[in-house]
């Protein structure tokens, strides 16, 4: 049974140092975007396993990535080395029931692209996908670009908010999330955690440190005035 409360991951570190900062400052998860179906990849594939050996056990390395095909997905966790993995495209049902049997220990999360789909079908396919992922992670879709996530833009957060209340797995806040924001953005949908990446970066794209040490304190405290704040969210891995 995996206890699951307050994560905050920051996707798109570029360097081990990069991740070690993001770690000293509190962040939970790192996120590791390859493969991807828009945006181009922050590191190579050989780097990102540097950086996964740099940040050690200092915070968990999740691989995020669109990859379709349950075997190629494991085969990529495995040579990174991360613990965990966000579903961020449409990977077949049976692939992720398939990646779930053959990895049971790992973190899986299923991207839900508020925007992409109505949202009935955002709640239908979480409710068949949550036999076999550990979370969910709401993101915001881009009809200018195509993008679904790295936008910098957020989401209508009552879509998200409901989705929390209504499903079986803990949910995750991604989709424009910032210092600024972050506190209100937890008060209104209440998720087991926030996800950040381009609104904690600096012009140049590198994480900017104080940006995201008020963004870790900020939904820290916002965490912890929630009700019920301490008490951990189960859930169970498949």
């Amino acid at each position: 049974m995996l206890k699951m409360t307050d994560i905050i991951q920051v996707a798109g570190a570029v360097s081990g140092a990069e991740a070690l900062l993001l770690a000293d400052c509190g962040v939970t998860h790192v996120g590791l975007p390859l493969r991807l179906a828009v945006h181009k990849p922050d590191v190579s594939e050989d780097a990102a396993r540097g950086i996964v050996v740099t940040l050690g056990n200092r915070a968990q390395a999740v691989l995020i990535t669109y990859l379709e095909d349950a075997d190629e997905t494991l085969e990529l966790c495995r040579f990174l080395g991360v613990s965990g993995v966000q579903l961020h495209g449409a990977m077949p049902l049976e692939q992720v029931a398939r990646l779930r049997r053959a990895a049971p220990q790992l973190f899986i999360i299923k991207s839900l692209v508020v925007g992409a789909a109505p949202e009935e079908q955002l709640l239908a396919a979480a409710q068949a996908h949550a036999p076999y992922v550990d979370a969910f992670l709401t993101d915001t879709y881009d009809p200018a670009s195509g993008a679904t996530g790295a936008t910098g833009k957020a989401h209508d957060w009552a879509v998200s908010e409901r989705l929390a209340r209504a499903l079986p797995r803990p949910l995750i806040l991604a989709g424009g999330l910032n210092a600024d924001n972050v506190a209100q953005a937890i008060r209104a949908v209440r998720p087991a955690g926030v996800d950040a990446h381009t609104g904690l970066e600096d012009a140049l794209g590198r994480k900017d440190e104080a940006l995201v040490r008020r963004f870790v304190d900020e939904a820290r405290r916002a965490f912890a005035a929630l009700p019920g704040a301490g008490l951990a969210k189960d859930c169970e891995s498949q």
